[in-house]
């Protein structure tokens, strides 16, 4: 069964429809650059079915640390150029982590062996002017090159159009999806509808 994971959500009405999908992730984006920054929890309660991701982006361990217990996160979304051992400190003080990558055709991926031993997902997205949320695909048969153990989650311009892609990958290390813009009725407030159709289908 796929993972789907929605990240960009800070609305609580819009929390609580997407609570209805029971997506495995919900995430909430702190990086003052995106219009989906979220500074304050939503007045929601989300069940603890539903693991609560936090992305950050070259952010130091302090405001990780606040941002943690601000939202009781369940795993934190290193989405910038966080070395490996900056993971490694993070799993020492018992985080779980998402550690995200853009791709291109360019990208090495044995540089993510040294990351493997902190890692609990990779996330491979797609390059853009933003950190994420750009809404664009990369190449997905460069996945193919990844040979390591950590599961990932697929991201980048991910939309309902994908379904039969997406169910068509036979990566063995491939655990779900990221969604975010595609299903975007402005930055921040999701289509709940759409996703809802997207989730019955990934997982139909």
């Amino acid at each position: 069964m796929l993972k789907l994971k929605v990240c960009g959500m800070r609305n609580s009405n819009n929390i609580l429809e997407l609570i209805k999908v029971q997506p495995n992730f919900i995430g909430f984006i702190f990086h003052e650059n995106s219009p989906r920054n979220v500074t304050t929890f939503p007045d929601v309660k989300i069940p603890e079915t539903i693991y609560k991701a936090g992305v950050f982006v070259n952010q130091k361990e302090d405001f990780i640390a606040k941002k943690s217990v601000e939202f009781k996160l369940d795993y934190i979304q290193l989405h910038g150029n966080e070395t490996p051992s900056f993971c490694q400190e993070m799993r020492q003080k018992k985080y779980k982590i998402i550690k995200a990558f853009n791709i291109s055709e360019n990208f090495d991926f044995k540089q993510l062996q040294a990351y493997e031993a902190f890692c609990d997902y990779f996330l491979f997205d797609a390059f853009g002017k933003n950190a994420g949320g750009n809404g664009i695909t990369f190449n997905w048969k460069l996945i193919e090159n990844y040979s390591g153990q950590v599961p990932f989650l697929l991201s980048g311009g991910i939309d309902e159009t994908m379904v039969k892609q997406i169910k068509d990958m036979e990566h063995p290390q491939f655990a779900g999806v990221d969604i975010n813009s595609g299903f975007e009725i402005e930055p921040g407030l999701k289509n709940i509808q759409k996703i809802k159709l997207f989730s019955d289908e990934l997982q139909g």
